[in-house]
């Protein structure tokens, strides 16, 4: 077993999981002692590095491609204090911390773990529930809906809208964006048949960002849902039932509900087809 204990955190490699845990610090960034301990298994792992300064050194590590979906939904804009892939190493700790890295690539080795990207997420994301206020609103998420709730700087036209709910199973993207310069940052939940466009400002399904410090708390919540989404780059699903142009006939759809029943009597399709098929018909009705 591999370990290095910093006031920045500690890393523990046991040769099957990498774990993560925040340190204590007054230092350390709120999103990184939000998400508590990671357990990051070998086979997510991409690459290990340390880095020598003259104050301190750093271990980073490097995940594959779509493995996590703290990763995904932040697109690689989360900053340095805030990424919990990176560890501060004290100077009279490098020797422990490049010993870290050999026993961490010496496992990927033996494991022949691919570099490459993965359709699927190898981590679980940011545990539930989770609520937190920034910018112009609160982001509560119970791993079933979304609930978004304005407080008194929030847009008129918005907040008169009240309280959103939306629920995970409407949600086809997730969008977290940080402030930047005089650019306002948001969170954006992209729901089916909705718009990506709107300003975050006048978008009930948006949560605006103004560059607090409480902002990066929201990536939490966005990677919570995202690890609840389909994966973006797992294969498409096969539908039983072929998909039709917007706007198909109501009357075709029943008489597709009676094909399948037919199919279903027959035992041309077994119960979990029929149920399968069933439920992506009355979807569209």
């Amino acid at each position: 077993m591999a370990e290095i204990i910093q006031k920045d955190g500690t890393w523990i490699f046991d040769g099957d999981a990498l774990r993560l845990i925040p340190g204590r610090d007054r230092g350390v960034a709120l999103l990184r002692a939000a998400l508590g301990e990671l357990v990051v298994p070998v086979e997510a792992l991409a690459g290990i590095s340390f880095e020598q300064g003259k104050r301190a050194g750093r271990l980073r590590l490097r995940l594959r491609d779509g493995a996590d979906p703290l990763l995904i939904a932040t697109g690689g804009r989360l900053t340095e204090p805030h990424d919990p892939y990176q560890l501060l190493v004290e100077p009279d700790r490098y020797g422990v911390a490049e010993y870290v890295v050999d026993e961490v690539r010496n496992a990927l080795l033996l494991d022949e773990v691919p570099a490459g990207p993965v359709d699927r997420y190898l981590l679980p994301g940011p545990s539930l529930p989770l609520s937190f206020s920034a910018g112009d609103g609160t982001a509560a998420f119970d791993g079933e809906q979304v609930r978004l709730e304005w407080n008194w700087k929030t847009e008129e036209a918005k907040a008169a809208g009240g309280p959103r709910t939306i629920p995970v199973t409407d949600v086809r993207a997730v969008e977290w964006q940080p402030a930047a310069g005089l650019e306002n940052g948001h969170l954006r939940f992209v729901v089916r048949h909705g718009s990506a466009t709107t300003p975050p400002k006048y978008d009930p399904h948006a949560v605006e960002l103004w560059g607090f410090k409480k902002d990066p708390l929201m990536a939490l919540v966005a990677a919570a849902v995202q690890a609840r989404i389909p994966h973006p780059a797992a294969p498409a699903p096969r539908d039983t039932v072929p998909r039709q142009a917007d706007g198909e006939d109501h009357d075709v759809l029943l008489r597709r509900l009676r094909e399948l029943g037919d199919l279903h009597r027959t035992g041309v399709l077994t119960d979990e087809e029929f149920t399968a098929a069933k439920q992506a018909v009355l979807k569209r009705l």
